[in-house]
């Protein structure tokens, strides 16, 4: 599918990964709309690739729906759905203390990863929906939801995370078969270790990185934000990957911590 004169939502789409898209996708001709909650970035970020910057929080229906008006608003079709919103959360199921894990923490990050990333890609598909189809197949747009390796190799404490990207693993078949029949496509992304700010800000970085590399089998580096990028466009791009779940993560398998 042809990016150039579509309109494309991206939840997260002011910093890490989904920031990387915003620009790759507008590099490519696409009107970007950047759902975030950052607005200060996320206004400066829309305003340079000439898009839109919706104030958003995925987990919550009223805020998407306005997110989604908004990038049917630009008067470009709607062809283009990135989730790559996301919180992280590290708590063993019971702690070493012996309490269990905090109930709160646990539904906050299965409210935002999974219930926010469905939540985008029922409104943003029904929207799809509505748009005449680019081609003979009857497509009319691509869903692209971001997991992680988390999903398949959860490590130590990472109940809550992994249960949340399991669940968009889980929907990516059945979402997929749901929305043939209004020719949108859909795919799921499994980052491993990505080189994003969120490793950058302690004084002993680069010795973290260095440990979290060390299970990666080549190349022996951290992905690039831009690398995913470029895997999203390929998704989309591509007419016949449809209902797949994607490891991105240069060989690596997660050990217990």
């Amino acid at each position: 599918m042809d990016l150039n004169g579509a309109a494309a939502i991206i939840s997260g789409g002011a910093s890490g990964l989904g920031e990387a898209t915003a620009r790759d996708l507008a590099a490519h001709g696409a009107t970007v709309v950047i759902a975030d909650l950052n607005e200060e970035r996320g206004k400066s970020l829309a305003d340079e690739l000439g898009g839109v910057f919706v104030k958003t929080d995925v987990s919550d229906e009223e805020q998407v729906q306005a997110a989604v008006d908004a990038a049917v608003a630009t008067g470009k079709p709607l062809r283009v759905v990135v989730s790559s919103a996301g919180i992280g959360w590290a708590t063993r199921t019971v702690n070493r203390d012996g309490s269990p894990h905090d109930l709160a923490s646990y539904r906050k990050v299965i409210e935002v990863n999974l219930i926010g990333t469905f939540n985008l890609m029922r409104i943003g598909a029904a929207a799809v929906a509505k748009t005449e189809p680019v081609d003979a197949d009857g497509q009319r747009g691509v869903v692209i939801n971001t997991a992680s390796v988390a999903a398949l190799e959860g490590q130590t404490g990472q109940v809550a995370y992994s249960a949340s990207k399991g669940g968009i693993v889980g929907m990516t078949l059945p979402a997929a078969r749901d929305l043939a029949a209004v020719g949108v496509r859909v795919n799921t992304i499994c980052p491993g270790i990505i080189d994003t700010p969120i490793y950058g800000f302690s004084p002993n970085a680069d010795e973290f990185k260095a440990k979290l590399v060390a299970p990666v089998v080549f190349p022996k580096r951290m992905g690039q934000a831009s690398e995913f990028a470029h895997l999203v466009r390929s998704l989309i791009e591509n007419d016949y990957m449809n209902a797949e779940t994607i490891r991105f993560d240069g060989g690596i398998r997660f050990q217990p911590k």
